[in-house]
C-alpha cells in the first residue's frame, strides 16, 4: 500500500516508520491466519459427506475488523470456513475457531496490560482514551465504557483468585514482602502484602496479595489464616525479611514451617548500623557469610565478623548472631536452591518495574480497583517467571529428603545394596 510522504518524512497517518511498522502488523497477522485456516482444512480433507463432497471448505473472508495492538490499530480480514460437520455426541454443529484471533478479541494483551499501568500512575478510566489514543493513533475499541468494563473485571478476577481452593496443591518454599506502593490504597501506611511460592514441580505461582495496614502481625495472620482456610498446607521453608509481624504469624499459623531471613535486607540492616569508612570490608565480610560453600564455613565466616567487628560495632554483629538459625537455614537445602532461598528477590525484582512505574496520586482512589491492577500486573509478570534451579530437588525436598552440605543424601538401605 503507498503512501504519499511529506517533504519532512511524515504521511498523513503520521511518520513513515510508524506506516511501514503498521503495514507490517496487518501483513504478519494476515499470513499467520491465513496459515491456520489453510493447515485446519487440509488436516481435515478426507472427511467427506455420502457424495463424496468435503465437509470442510474454504468460503473466503469474514468482514474486516480492527484490532488495536501495540504498533496502532490495524484492520485484519480473517479467513472463512464453512465446516459442514456435526459433533455425533452432541449434535452440535461443529465450527472452526482461530486460536490467533479469537471471535470476541478486539485488542491484544499487551494492551491490556498498558492500562493498569495507567491507572497507577494517577489516570483516572476518563484519561485512558485520550491518552492511549496519542498513541496508537485511533481510539478505536477504547471507549469510556470500554475501559470501565475491563476495570470491573480485574476486580472480580481478583476476588476469584483470592478464593481459590488451594488444597489441591503441595507448596514448598514460599517468599513473604510488604511492597508499599503508595498508590490509591486509602489508608496512609497500607500497603500490598504479597505471598509467591515454589509448588512441588519447581515453578514459582502468586499465592495471594492483599492490602494490609504496615505489615502488621494480624495483617500477615489474617492473610494465612485465609489461605489455610482454603486449604493450604504447611510449606517446607518460608523467605522474608526482618519484619516481626510476618514471622509472627507465621509462628501462630504454620508453626512447621522453617524460616530464612532476606539476606540483602539483613546486609542493608547491618551496614546502616555502622560508619562509612567501616561499611566496604563489613560488606566483604557479610557476602562471606552467606556465599560460604557450606553452613560449617558460613558459621567461621560469622565467627570472624563478630572478631572483627564485635568490640567496636556491637549492635552491627548482633544483628546477625542474634539471627544466626534463621540466617543460614538456606545452607540445610539443595545447593541449587541456595541462590533463590537466601534473599525476596523474587518479589522484590518483579515489583521493582511496578515501583518505577507508580508514584504518589492526590486523593484516595478505590481500594479494590488498585489492588486489582497490582493484581494484574504481577499475574502478568507471573508468566515470565522461570522455575528454580534443579526443580526435579523440589518434590524430594517436599518428601523430607535428607540434605548435607547441598547434596541429597541417599538412605543408608539403598547405599548397603
Amino acid at each position: 500500500m503507498l503512501s504519499v510522504v511529506n517533504a519532512d518524512g511524515t504521511t498523513p497517518n503520521g511518520s513513515l516508520i510508524d506506516e511501514i511498522v503498521r503495514e507490517g502488523a496487518r501483513r504478519m497477522p494476515a499470513a499467520a491466519l491465513e496459515a491456520e485456516v489453510n493447515a485446519y482444512v487440509s488436516e481435515l480433507a478426507d472427511q467427506r459427506d455420502e457424495n463424496r463432497r468435503r465437509l470442510v471448505v474454504r468460503n473466503g473472508y469474514h468482514q474486516p475488523r480492527k484490532m488495536t495492538t501495540a504498533a496502532g490499530v490495524v484492520e485484519v480480514k480473517v479467513p472463512r470456513v464453512n465446516d459442514k460437520r456435526v459433533d455425533g455426541a452432541t449434535s452440535e454443529p461443529q465450527r472452526f475457531s482461530s486460536a490467533i484471533l479469537p471471535p470476541w478479541c478486539r485488542k491484544s494483551p499487551k494492551i491490556s496490560e498498558v492500562l493498569p499501568l495507567l491507572y497507577l500512575h494517577g489516570r483516572s478510566t476518563g484519561d485512558f482514551v485520550p491518552a492511549l489514543e496519542q498513541f496508537l493513533g485511533s481510539a478505536a475499541g477504547l471507549s469510556p465504557a470500554t475501559i470501565t468494563r475491563l476495570t470491573t473485571q480485574r476486580q472480580a478476577d481478583h476476588s476469584a483468585f483470592m478464593e481459590r481452593d488451594l488444597s489441591e496443591v503441595d507448596y514448598v518454599y514460599m517468599w513473604a514482602d510488604g511492597i508499599h506502593l503508595n498508590v490509591r490504597l486509602e489508608e496512609a501506611k497500607a500497603c500490598v502484602l504479597l505471598l509467591v511460592a515454589v509448588r512441588a514441580d519447581g515453578s514459582k505461582e502468586l499465592v495471594a496479595l492483599k492490602d494490609g495496614y504496615r505489615e502488621s502481625a494480624e495483617s500477615w495472620a489474617d492473610l494465612l489464616r485465609d489461605c489455610a482456610r482454603r486449604g493450604m498446607r504447611a510449606l517446607v521453608l518460608a523467605v522474608g525479611d526482618g519484619a516481626l509481624g510476618f514471622w509472627k504469624a507465621l509462628a501462630e499459623v504454620f508453626p512447621d514451617t522453617r524460616e530464612q531471613r532476606c539476606w540483602v535486607h539483613k546486609a542493608a540492616n547491618v551496614l546502616d548500623s555502622m560508619p562509612k569508612s567501616a561499611q566496604p570490608g563489613a560488606k566483604k565480610a557479610v557476602w562471606d557469610i552467606y556465599n560460604a560453600e557450606d553452613k560449617q564455613h558460613a558459621e567461621a565466616a560469622i565467627k570472624k565478623f563478630a572478631q572483627l567487628y564485635g568490640a567496636k560495632f556491637p549492635k552491627a554483629v548482633k544483628k546477625i548472631t542474634g539471627d544466626q538459625e534463621q540466617l543460614l537455614a538456606f545452607y540445610d537445602f539443595p545447593a541449587e536452591h541456595w541462590i533463590h532461598l537466601r534473599t525476596t528477590n523474587p518479589i522484590e525484582s518483579t515489583f521493582s518495574t511496578v515501583r518505577l512505574r507508580t508514584k504518589v496520586t492526590h486523593g484516595a482512589g478505590s481500594r479494590t480497583a488498585a489492588l486489582a491492577m497490582v493484581f494484574k500486573l504481577v499475574e502478568s509478570a507471573q508468566a515470565r517467571w522461570r522455575a528454580v534451579n534443579a526443580p526435579h530437588l523440589v518434590a524430594l525436598v517436599h518428601a523430607g529428603a535428607r540434605i548435607e552440605g547441598g547434596h541429597l543424601v541417599e538412605r543408608e538401605e539403598t547405599r548397603v545394596a
